[in-house]
Order: structure tokens, then C-alpha cells, then sequence
């Protein structure tokens, strides 16, 4: 039986990838640094996935196990694996990094010559790349040229809601229904893997901005509005009629920037909007704003949901206006449980609007610096 490594046994770790790959037929070992929840996963072999949409369903996981992603015994199951995908978040790869460079040692060094492909499913353009980075940095040169052989590290998107939900059994999870993995093809070594829910993309990029552009764009703005509206989860804020609109328009701008860029069929990718925002009224999931709108400085950096939709659309001569508002909301997130929030604050404090904005996002452009501090004095007036 082939072995899959996932590495983070959170929500989208169980709920998402580590779903697919035991319904792909993968022994799938979650490697993870939480005692309570690897001791558990050990234990029990299987969790539930609890699928809450217009249609509900509990999906059992089974043929699964769980180490510790820091002890000695992840190395050999990396040496041994053939799959290794990851759910950690961006800033954590650079420390499992050295981990996985172990278990590509131990297969050079055992000649192990059946291909070992290595997917980051991260929130983030190009993770698996970043990874790569980090991986190589640990290796030999004749471990690298091993690598180019016998290790693919294929990028990808991914995009399924699984909000933190307490369940009795703390490894059950919670997820929507809906769920897009698009893989790069050409970077996967030996024969394609065969996971039914995985999309294998010849221009992934597309997809990837697509995703940014469309689902986290949306995402954060209805979190941002909401916020400013007093909305405790996603839905709620959805619901609100000013919300959905501006939500909407900006997501509308957003995509027509990606329709010029990538020459998308207009009607269709307008119909992939539709469907994007539809997700946000799923009352069953009870996705808190302040989960969606978490670390504000990541959200309004250059290429990230936010600021990139902007420059991508003002590049084209495109209308920007609701997008401004989403990052004038964006700057108002005010949360003193959120480190990066705190750090808004404060520059937005002691530089202003303007060159705070430029500080985060990269910007030189005062006329664009300039419309988005008045958008942050326009939104909170609109809700």
C-alpha cells in the first residue's frame, strides 16, 4: 500500500488533503507537533469528517495513524513514502524544512529510486517552490541532483472552507462541501498519482490567482465589512445587503483584471464568482470573521489578496473603487488579540494612512496611496 505523508494534522490537514488522500487509498501518516491531537490519531486510526452544506453527511477516515513531526521516527517514514503533502502555514515550512531534507538523505542514500512527490498545501502562491528553497538549502549537491530525478515539488492551489468547529471527538473536523486542488503536472516525478478531488493543472498559475483573486479576495472583504458592521461570522455579514454588494462589486473588479490578464471566458468566471460568494452564506459553518480577517499585514501585502487584485485591475485601466474600500476596511482591523493587527495599528498611528499603506504593501504610487486612505475614511461610514 503506498504511504502519504501529511504534515499538520489540523483542519485543512484532516478535513481537506489528508481526506482525499485515505479516500485515494493512501496510508496516510499525519505528522503534526500537537501531542493531544497525533496521540489521539495514533490511537483511534480514523476521524470523522463532518460535511455541512445544503446536503449533510459524516464521512469516516480510516487506514491513518499519527507521529510527531519533530521526533526521529518522521524521518524513516519520509524515506519510505511516496506522497508528502503539507498543511502548516507558509511561515512554518522553513522549520520542517530540515526534516524533510533528513528523509531525502536517508533515500539517497539508500538509492531509493521510487519518485517521492511533495505538494505544500499552503494558502499561498507558489509554497511548494518556497519549500523547495528550504529544502535545498539542507542537501548536498549530489542529494540535489537525486532530487531532480527521483523528488517532484509540485506547486498548487487549494480552496476548501474548514472553519475551527469544536466536535465531541477533538480530531472529528468540519468542512463545507465544495473543494478545488489543482496540482502542476509537469513538476510531478514517475507515474501521476491518482486521487480523485486533485486537479492536475497545465497552467496553474491561472488557478492560483483565480483562487487568490476570487475565493480570499471575497473572504477577507466580507470579514473586513463585517467587522466594521458589528457581524460576528461570515454568513451573518454576507446577509447584510451593503455587505453583499460591495462584496460583490469588488469581486467583480477583481475578476476583470483576471479576465484580461489570463483572457478567461468572461461569463463563465462571472458564474465562478456567483458560485465563490454562495459559499459565504453557509449557515452550518460558522466561520468567525476575526478567523478570516487574522494577520492583516499578510493580506495587504504586494502579492497577496488584497493588493494584487488592485494593481492587477489599475494596470489594465480597470474601475478599482470597491477594491479600495476592501483594503479601507482591511486598515480599520483593529484586534488586540492579533499581533499583526496591533502592528497596523500602530503604524497607521505614528505614519498615517498613507505611508502605512505604503510601508505594507509596496506601493510608490501617491495617487493610489492617496484613494486608499480616503477609502479608509469612506468605508466606516457605508456599514
Amino acid at each position: 500500500m503506498k504511504t502519504a505523508i501529511q504534515f499538520g494534522a489540523g483542519n485543512i490537514g484532516r478535513g481537506f488533503i489528508g481526506m482525499l488522500l485515505s479516500q485515494a487509498g493512501y496510508h496516510v501518516v499525519f505528522a503534526d507537533v500537537s501531542e493531544v491531537i497525533i496521540n489521539r490519531l495514533a490511537a483511534d486510526k480514523g476521524y470523522t469528517v463532518h460535511v455541512m452544506d445544503t446536503e449533510v453527511e459524516d464521512v469516516p477516515i480510516t487506514n491513518i495513524t499519527g507521529i510527531m513531526s519533530n521526533g526521529e521516527e518522521i524521518v524513516d517514514k519520509i524515506a519510505e513514502a511516496d506522497i508528502l503533502t503539507t498543511a502548516v502555514g507558509l511561515r512554518v515550512l522553513g522549520f520542517i524544512a530540515p526534516t524533510i531534507a533528513q528523509g531525502i538523505r536517508k533515500r539517497c542514500a539508500a538509492n531509493n529510486q521510487t519518485p517521492l512527490n511533495i505538494i505544500a498545501c499552503e494558502n499561498a502562491i507558489r509554497a511548494t517552490s518556497q519549500l523547495k528553497e528550504h529544502v535545498y538549502k539542507e542537501l548536498s549537491e549530489e542529494e540535489k541532483v537525486y532530487c531532480e530525478t527521483y523528488v517532484g515539488f509540485a506547486d498548487c492551489s487549494v480552496d476548501r472552507i474548514v472553519p475551527p468547529v469544536r466536535s465531541e471527538n477533538p480530531v472529528d473536523v468540519v468542512v463545507e462541501k465544495y473543494c478545488e486542488w489543482n496540482v502542476e503536472k509537469a513538476a510531478l516525478k514517475g507515474d501521476i498519482p491518482e486521487i480523485a478531488g486533485m486537479n492536475l493543472a497545465d497552467n496553474l498559475m491561472a488557478y492560483i490567482q483565480r483562487k487568490l483573486f476570487t475565493l480570499n479576495t471575497g473572504h477577507c472583504i466580507t470579514a473586513y465589512t463585517g467587522i466594521l458592521a458589528g457581524c460576528k461570522t461570515i454568513d451573518e455579514a454576507i446577509s447584510n445587503p451593503k455587505i453583499f454588494e460591495l462584496v460583490k462589486a469588488a469581486m467583480t473588479q477583481s475578476g476583470d483584471g483576471l479576465i484580461k490578464k489570463f483572457n478567461f471566458d468572461k461569463d463563465a468566471h462571472y458564474k465562478y464568482i456567483d458560485k465563490i460568494i454562495n459559499r459565504f452564506k453557509n449557515p452550518y459553518l460558522q466561520d468567525d470573521v476575526t478567523r478570516v480577517g487574522r494577520e492583516p499585514l499578510r493580506k495587504l501585502s504586494a502579492d497577496d489578496r488584497l493588493v494584487s487584485p488592485l494593481t492587477t485591475a489599475l494596470s489594465y485601466g480597470l474601475p478599482v473603487d470597491k477594491l479600495f474600500l476592501g483594503i479601507g476596511a482591511a486598515l480599520r482591523y483593529n484586534n488586540p488579540e492579533d499581533e499583526q493587527s496591533v502592528q497596523l495599528q500602530e503604524k497607521i498611528a505614528a505614519k498615517g494612512v498613507a505611508a502605512a499603506f505604503a510601508e505594507i504593501s509596496g506601493i510608490t504610487d501617491q495617487n493610489v496611496l492617496d484613494q486608499a486612505a480616503v477609502a479608509y475614511e469612506q468605508v466606516v461610514t457605508l456599514f
